[in-house]
């Protein structure tokens, strides 16, 4: 009986239109994330969306670093901007300064010809319009076939695993969570570009709530502030 519920849910979780989707977001202003690895307090990762008429835009900024013993061992520092018109995907693009180490992409919904063209640091060509960028805040990529990197413009072929709800608590508040797991499709990829994150969704608002990974440390995302 319970894989029968969790089978439902997950159908109407993701056979939602994209546009209901965004409308989930439509009184959504702010959203800002601590971050940790190997429990340790290291960065954060904030978003702010602004609507203007039609247009909806979603504004990040992540940044981050691993010291030890006062020396900084890693530096990481990112900006991007995602635009929405009339609740459909129009562009993306970032800057990534990883170390020392510049990387960028740019996508743009090429509408007569109904695909994404991506221009990235790791990737350059089309893709399918229905890949979504990895930027987590957007449940809709729970139904993606595949999603883009947000750093370099690679595209990740994905399986996604609805695993059940789950009560989780940050910040000193419970909230009701729709747990998923995110896995690539592709087994012959090096562990170093598999993607393997495990994503937690508000099951009432739909807003992202926490991430978890393993690479080189546990790395975990935690909802601070929202409004």
């Amino acid at each position: 009986m319970k894989k029968i519920v969790v089978s439902i849910i997950l159908y109407f979780f993701l056979n939602v239109s994209s546009f209901s989707h965004l409308q989930h977001y439509s009184e959504l202003n702010y959203l800002e994330y601590e971050l940790f690895r190997n429990n340790n307090l290291i960065g954060s990762h904030k978003y702010d969306f602004v609507k203007k008429g039609n247009n909806f835009t979603v504004k990040s900024t992540v940044n981050f670093k691993i010291t030890k013993l006062g020396v900084d061992l890693y530096k990481y520092f990112a900006e991007s901007t995602e635009n929405y018109e009339n609740g459909i995907f129009k562009s993306f693009n970032s800057t990534t300064l990883q170390n020392k180490k510049q990387k960028y992409v740019k996508i743009n919904l090429i509408s007569e010809e109904n695909k994404l063209y991506i221009d990235g640091s790791s990737f350059k060509g089309d893709a399918n319009k229905n890949y979504m960028v990895g930027t987590w805040w957007n449940h809709e990529i729970v139904k993606a076939k595949a999603q883009i990197s947000a750093i370099s413009g690679r595209v990740i072929e994905q399986n996604v695993k609805f695993l059940g709800k789950e009560n989780i608590e940050l910040n000193g508040k419970t909230y009701k969570a729709l747990h998923f797991k995110f896995l690539s499709s592709d087994e012959t990829l090096p562990d170093n570009k598999k993607l393997n994150t495990d994503i937690w969704y508000d099951e009432e608002s739909l807003i992202w709530l926490k991430a978890q990974f393993v690479k080189q440390g546990n790395w975990e995302y935690r909802l601070k502030n929202y409004n």
